[in-house]
């Protein structure tokens, strides 16, 4: 069938393992766009930790951010459509992670918010530092992130992570039960928490059909769970070879890994052949 647009997530999927698109990928999305393919980023990333890939691919489309919490137009730097935590189920959140010792992150406005300097912010800060300035993500150490809370306007989603899996999945059953919000996995050790029913798959959804076309139009690649409810409702969704075998077993097609250019020959054989 002909498909109309690409989806793309980001990590483990779109970029290498250091953060990187394979030069036949971005060939290849740029051959699409040139025969009308639209092109979109759907990322768990904040808007401001995509400067360099959106640059690379050179889009007009805007970007779907924290796994559906936002639409995010690029060019006019600004927000489309969203539907944010409160300040109330972020400071009850926060609240259930100050008992544990789960690092997380608060991705607000147009910042990530942090109070200590653990590994994963030290990492995101070393890979910042690769960067020029201006395409750098905007992380910020508050003194008192309850403070932080009550002065940010849109609170995205609160990412968390560590080593210490049971602890991670007992802070999801609290949250799901006590705070009902949404618990998405994005990788072995980290879960994503934002508003009850924001997707990937429904962003992506309410962006295709408001211009005109349908879900069965899309092509979509992922890696992880958090890229499931796009993987699963499109026409065409495919799980990368490094994708978990749970992930691959709900994908309608399995590529290679992404350190290989599974992406660009799924697009020549699936779409511009």
């Amino acid at each position: 069938m002909s498909y109309r647009v690409i989806a793309l997530d980001l990590d483990g999927t779109l970029l290498d393992d250091q953060k990187r698109i394979l030069p036949e990928s971005i060939e290849a999305l740029n051959q699409a766009r040139k025969a009308g393919i639209q092109v979109l980023i759907v990322t768990g990333r904040h808007h401001v930790a995509i400067h360099p890939f959106y640059q690379a691919l050179q889009l007009d489309t805007p970007a779907i951010c924290c796994n559906g919490t936002y639409l995010y137009d690029y060019n006019a730097k600004k927000v489309l459509e969203s539907d944010p935590l409160t300040t109330q189920e972020t400071q009850d959140v926060l609240n259930l992670i100050k008992q544990t010792d789960i690092h997380h992150l608060v991705y607000a406005d147009d910042a990530m918010l942090y109070d200590e300097l653990s590994p994963p912010v030290q990492r995101s800060l070393n890979w910042a530092d690769t960067l020029p300035l201006h395409q750098r993500p905007n992380l910020v150490k508050v003194d008192d992130f309850y403070q932080a809370m009550h002065d940010a306007q849109s609170i995205w989603k609160i990412a968390t992570t560590t080593p210490n899996h049971n602890e991670l999945h007992a802070l999801v059953e609290k949250i799901e039960q006590q705070v009902g919000l949404e618990c998405e996995w994005s990788w072995v050790d980290q879960v994503d928490i934002a508003k009850k029913g924001n997707s990937k798959g429904r962003r992506l959804q309410r962006w295709v059909e408001a211009n005109g076309m349908k879900m069965s139009d899309v092509v979509a690649f992922g890696d992880n769970f958090n890229d499931l409810s796009m993987l699963e409702h499109v026409g065409l969704g495919v799980a990368m070879g490094n994708a978990s075998d749970e992930v691959k077993s709900r994908a309608k097609l399995v590529t290679k890994k992404n350190t290989q250019p599974g992406i660009a020959e799924t697009i020549h054989k699936y779409i511009l052949s």
